[in-house]
């Protein structure tokens, strides 16, 4: 039976607002990719960034232009070559392995991990703010375990003290988006460290990170903006200590695995990272996330409201999806 693709665009408020070096919003804007074969369909969720040149409508289209591949019956592996890393590619490819898992009757975790997947420790985020603002939003974290502390530059050092003081005994992850420059960087560092930092990510531009190989990383920094596919994880040695992996950068799910793989193989460390999306974003990045270092995947916690069927967050952990939501 022919498959037929379609692309639905969502709109997801956000809880108050989300503020990054890069800006703030009060919404998430989705794709969701829609493939149906013989009574069955499978969903892929997106999110289209500005940072990398993406548009909904330019993503959409992408999703789009290999609806007649899908229903000629396109496989994961032949997508690979439709389209290019980046968010259309990952609606697609999670779509197909929701169809899959539907399809066949078996979760899509038995052709990913070796067992049971198992709730993951995630870091909650402390969106950009005062330093007295973010130590509030820290603080109303209560007991979580990990958390993932937004920066700007300016004022940064004010505001890890803040934090740190205001959670002394979680491990604090601190997201930079590239808002440090070199020359602030080694005071800025060091501050980290003095205040028990577990993982500074992404301080320095992509495009401006020599520095990173050039002084003691006293803390470990992980690669995150610079960091999109396998192939191009290894000229990261001499720069990062971990990579984070963003389904909506690798592509999908299948290219993902395969960046974890390559990057383990290097000896990084793996962060499985998020956009703000939905529970069905996060799902299938929950499968990616089994056994890897840290993850962020809090993307719904932000939402003033997820999705139904979405996933379980207790304890500082997030459950891996049912079949009622993804795979």
């Amino acid at each position: 039976m022919t498959r037929t693709l379609s692309v639905e665009a969502q709109s997801w408020p956000i809880n108050g607002s989300f503020t990054i070096s890069r800006g703030s919003r009060t919404q998430a804007d989705v794709l969701v990719c829609r493939i149906d074969e013989a009574g069955k369909s499978g969903f892929g969720e997106c999110v289209p960034y500005k940072r990398y040149g993406e548009t909904m409508e330019g993503v959409a289209a992408h999703i789009l232009s290999v609806g007649a591949a899908m229903e000629a019956g396109a496989s994961r592996e032949q997508l690979l070559s439709l389209l290019p890393p980046g968010a259309a590619r990952n609606a697609v490819d999670c779509a197909l392995w929701d169809l899959e898992a539907k399809s066949s009757g078996r979760p899509a975790w038995q052709l990913i991990c070796n067992k049971a997947p198992i709730p993951v420790i995630t870091a909650v985020t402390v969106s950009l703010g005062t330093p007295q603002e973010m130590a509030q939003a820290t603080r109303d974290k209560g007991n979580h375990p990990l958390i993932k502390v937004k920066l700007g530059g300016e004022g940064d050092a004010q505001r890890i003290a803040a934090v740190c003081k205001a959670a002394p005994h979680a491990r604090i992850i601190l997201d930079a988006n590239e808002a440090w420059t070199a020359q602030s960087l080694p005071h800025l560092m060091d501050i980290a460290a003095r205040n028990s930092v577990a993982l500074i990510e992404q301080p320095l531009h992509a495009d401006n990170d020599a520095a990173l190989a050039a002084i003691e990383r006293i803390v470990p920094v992980c690669a995150d903006e610079c960091a999109h596919t396998a192939e191009n994880v290894h000229h990261l040695l001499d720069r990062y200590d971990a990579i984070n992996i963003k389904l909506d950068k690798t592509g999908g799910l299948t290219a993902a695995l395969a960046m974890k793989q390559e990057a383990s193989r290097l000896g990084f460390a793996v962060m499985a990272g998020c956009m703000v999306g939905t529970s069905l974003a996060m799902a299938p990045a929950v499968l990616l996330a089994q056994g890897v270092a840290w993850a962020d995947l809090d993307g719904p916690l932000i939402l003033a409201k997820d999705r139904e069927n979405g996933l379980v967050y207790q304890d500082g952990a997030v459950s891996p999806p049912e079949a009622s939501l993804w795979g």
